[in-house]
Formats: C-alpha cells, structure tokens, sequence
C-alpha cells in the first residue's frame, strides 16, 4: 500500500486531528508487538520535530495503525468523514 499516496486524500485542514486520532489508535492498541522497530522508529522522528500532522509523519502513523489495529483505524477515520480514504485502504487489503 501506497501511504504516502493515501495521505494526499487528507485534506489539509484535516490533518492535525487525523494524526491526534492515529496516534490513539496505535498507543490503546494491544498489538504493540506487531509494529517493526523501523516504523516505530519512522513516526517518533516525526513526533520529536512536532511533524506527526506532515505527509511523512501521517503517512507512519497511518501505515502503524493500519497494521496494529486496522478496523479500529477505519472506524476512527469514517468518524472524521475520510470515507474516500477508507475506501482506498479496504480495497488495497
């Protein structure tokens, strides 16, 4: 899947909230153990220069929730009305 691509469908102004609720989904998410030490590594970067809400930062958050808990991130992103997005990812699954 193409994450960098899928950002592009966040608008803008949509941005900083989406990541917000990434990161709870990753953070409450039981599966911890599934995300490779590279990712995790890829969105505390992010987080340390406060660019979370940037295409690469959300693009890492987005890739991280997807893989630890993926019905909880569509859930999470139907909320914010990215129906297009959530579109995007259960058809690349």
């Amino acid at each position: 899947m193409e994450y960098l691509k899928l950002v592009e469908l966040i608008p803008v102004e949509k941005r900083e909230i989406t990541a917000d609720k990434l990161v709870d989904v990753i953070l409450s998410s039981k599966h911890s153990d599934k995300m490779p030490s590279g990712l995790a590594i890829a969105f505390l970067q992010q987080w340390r220069q406060n660019l979370l809400s940037s295409k690469l930062g959300l693009s890492a958050l987005l890739e991280g929730a997807i893989l630890l808990e993926q019905e909880k991130t569509l859930v999470a992103l139907r909320e914010l009305r990215l129906d297009e997005l959530v579109d995007r990812i259960k058809g690349a699954v």
